[in-house]
């Protein structure tokens, strides 16, 4: 990932966005901001509001209020130039299997003005040794880079990747960060979606975590949390079986101490320490981290809307 923040304008711009579905607040106050030219993870647990935010970023949700632009236009009145500015991969798309890869790259590439040749995005994919190959035919990996095709051969200035990976072996996985990298690389401003830590680490400049329909943290992967978030955890089993943890800046000095005070014996049963990763951090942010067990002295730091019904030609459109 590049870590270094682009002095450029921002593509999404959010302030205060809500969406409510009935009773349940899917979006509550919500404030982001994507900058040209960056990969922009956001993460969450399922019903955290990612869906509904993206997919008013996208134009197919209204919004009950607050301030959007995307590409400088707000999303609701967004016409058929703007949407050719864009490019969507959703989670799932099944539509037109009967059409084959080259079939489907040349139709998309029907409805932008100024698209890509189909044949160097066919290229780009990897999928040329699949060109003549009908949709329905494809492995699930060789399906997501169809989708990433049918997503970019309108050559979108901001491509938006629903779960791009979900279902992929990891080799799939891998060859696809590399695709989406070089993307980046193009020039395309990537919003991405996903559940897993490692893809957000690898790929992302930044990370915004969504709880309850707002943003509770945003940062390089590396920072995210902050500093208190990433302090070793220190872990250890005292003479009389107790287990204990304690989050310290300076673990050696820790464990010197305890073995000092006779709170370790000679072994140092269960010792461990333990340095807070991505997914350590995210499952804190969210709640649902494992309580951290502390001794008496231990300081311890404590329905979207679907995407599923829209068929990639509508987002084409």
């Amino acid at each position: 990932m590049d870590t270094t923040r682009r002095e450029t304008r921002s593509v999404i711009d959010v302030r205060g966005l809500r969406k409510r579905y009935g009773t349940k607040q899917a979006v509550d106050g919500l404030d982001l901001r994507v900058d040209q030219g960056e990969i922009f993870a956001v993460l969450g647990p399922n019903g955290a509001g990612k869906t509904t935010t993206v997919e008013i970023l996208e134009g197919f949700r209204d919004r009950d209020s607050g301030e959007v632009t995307v590409l400088g236009q707000d999303p609701a009145s967004g016409g058929r130039a703007w949407r050719s500015r864009l490019g969507v991969v959703l989670q799932d798309s099944r539509d037109q299997v009967e059409l084959t890869v080259r079939e489907l790259v040349r139709h998309f590439a029907g409805f932008y003005p100024a698209g890509r040749d189909p044949e160097e995005v066919i290229d780009a994919v990897g999928l040329r040794e699949k060109e003549s190959t009908r949709a329905r035919h494809l492995s699930g990996g060789q399906r997501r880079r169809l989708d990433v095709a049918l997503g970019i051969v309108g050559r979108p200035e901001l491509l938006f990747l629903d779960e791009p990976t979900t279902g992929f072996d990891p080799q799939a996985r891998r060859s696809f960060w590399e695709l989406v990298r070089s993307l980046r690389e193009d020039g395309t401003t990537i919003l991405l979606t996903t559940h897993y830590l490692d893809e957000a680490a690898f790929l992302a400049d930044r990370v915004a975590v969504v709880r309850d329909g707002r943003v509770v943290a945003l940062d390089t992967p590396d920072a995210l949390g902050g500093p208190q978030a990433r302090r070793p955890v220190v872990r250890w089993t005292g003479p009389d079986g107790t287990t204990h943890a304690e989050r310290t800046t300076h673990p050696e000095r820790l464990v010197a101490e305890l073995t000092a005070n006779g709170a370790l014996d000679g072994e140092a049963p269960g010792l461990q320490v333990e340095h807070p990763s991505l997914e350590d951090v995210y499952l804190e942010l969210i709640g649902t981290a494992a309580p951290t067990t502390a001794s008496t002295t231990a300081t311890t730091t404590a329905p979207e809307g679907s995407t599923q019904g829209r068929s990639t030609e509508e987002v084409a459109r």
